[in-house]
């Protein structure tokens, strides 16, 4: 007969609510800084529970328009639930996290994903396309999405946090600071903009610290935008239920935070609100390893992918080359940013021979297992990057035939109410 006296459960220790705005919860924060303390703190070996949102923070709904994309406040995210401390651990060790799950709540069975418009976040073609906000949701069913704005497609998703990273010290944030607002300055009329400096606004500690703290925080405070030396916005698809991450240390503690779920990813992410992206709950497990900084050479984290994966075997896969043939037929050299634009500008026109809108292409892209490689970063001029969209993901057929393409009717993904696109 089971006995509960041996059975304990796994705490949690940060809980949150996925329908109330994040700067409503405790236990979540939106920017990275070495004054931020740990909100729990774990002993290594300890297996444990965090709840996150979604990255937005609850500004986005279930619906059928994109004016919450259009209208969605980036000085608010990413937010993250943490930080989390660890015993022991010390500026040069190496933490080793172990996602040991990854699971949304069951009370929001959906997830969503978004095209941000060119003045407002951009994504890898917000000047190819003038981008106009656009959205589809997705329904999760066990491990399955399906989309009611993406019709004929069915996959199976790879759950991972988007966000995984220990605090900076405070001369390592000195130097994202320096680097980034340095880029800023050298493009400083780009749109959508190279780089996110400190901003007061939008700032959310979901602690009760000190007004001079909080301000601290909020004027030197690094936007949890990019991925840096600490991990961070990583976006690895593959960082799922059964990884582990070496992430270097250091402040005491290691302090660390996730958040940004996703359900599911292309490679590259390539719309930026481009996952399939979800709240819920990681169960995680840590460990030190004393000196690791020195012992492995640890610029930036390293990483074991999950042994959990969707196998999706046939693929279309698209070549992309570092030559613009999508727009004014410019030369680059060994640009791989251009290959991958390429490759994924082949693949939109493809899906739209099948009756996809560019749109929906789009958000395909960023939210099904696609898969891109770099074939060569050796033969000058031209960088190969590819592109594989699995086949098995349509409910109908896709292949290249002789007789071309037959082309349905799909709809439109939500659009913005006014109908701009």
């Amino acid at each position: 007969m089971a006995t509960a006296a041996n059975s304990v459960a796994y705490p949690t220790l940060i809980e949150v609510d996925p329908f109330i705005l994040a700067e409503k919860q405790k236990g979540l924060h939106n920017r990275w800084h070495p004054d931020i303390p740990p909100f729990a703190t774990v002993k290594p070996g300890e297996t444990f529970k965090i709840q996150c949102v979604d990255w937005t923070g609850a500004q986005i709904g279930n619906n059928d328009n994109a004016d919450d994309i259009r209208d969605v406040d980036l000085t608010k995210c990413h937010n993250l639930s943490g930080p989390i401390g660890v015993e022991g651990a010390e500026p040069g060790d190496c933490l080793v996290v172990d996602i040991l799950d990854i699971n949304y709540f069951e009370k929001m069975p959906w997830g969503y994903s978004g095209i941000f418009e060119l003045e407002n976040g951009g994504g890898l073609f917000a000047r190819e396309f003038n981008s106009k906000a656009a959205k589809a949701i997705w329904d999760l069913k066990g491990v399955y999405a399906t989309s009611r704005h993406i019709p004929g497609v069915r996959f199976a998703g790879v759950t991972h946090p988007g966000i995984i990273g220990t605090a900076p010290s405070t001369e390592l944030l000195a130097r994202w600071n320096e680097r980034e607002t340095g880029l800023i300055a050298a493009n400083a009329n780009a749109v959508p903009p190279v780089a996110y400096p400190p901003n007061a606004t939008g700032v959310h500690i979901g602690q009760d610290l000190a007004p001079e703290v909080k301000e601290k925080i909020a004027r030197e405070g690094a936007r949890t935008i990019p991925a840096r030396e600490h991990g961070g916005n990583c976006d690895i698809k593959n960082l799922s239920k059964g990884s582990r991450c070496y992430l270097p240390v250091f402040v005491p503690g290691a302090n660390f935070s996730v958040g940004d779920l996703h359900f599911s990813q292309g490679d590259g992410e390539i719309t930026f609100c481009g996952a399939i992206e979800m709240a819920g709950t990681v169960t995680f497990s840590t460990s030190i390893i004393k000196g690791g900084i020195e012992k492995f050479g640890l610029k930036q984290p390293i990483f074991l992918p999950s042994p959990v994966d969707p196998t999706y075997a046939t693929q279309v896969v698209f070549e992309g080359i570092s030559v613009d043939l999508h727009g004014d037929g410019k030369q680059y050299n060994m640009d791989t940013t251009v290959a991958f634009k390429q490759a994924a500008l082949n693949a939109i026109t493809y899906l739209e021979k099948l009756g996809y809108t560019r749109e929906q292409a789009y958000l395909l892209l960023t939210a099904a297992p696609v898969e891109s490689h770099v074939g060569a970063v050796v033969d000058s001029p031209n960088a190969c990057v590819t592109l594989g969209i699995p086949t098995a993901i349509f409910d109908h057929d896709i292949l290249p035939r002789p007789e071309g393409l037959t082309k349905h009717d799909y709809g439109q993904c939500a659009i913005r109410s006014d109908g701009v696109l």
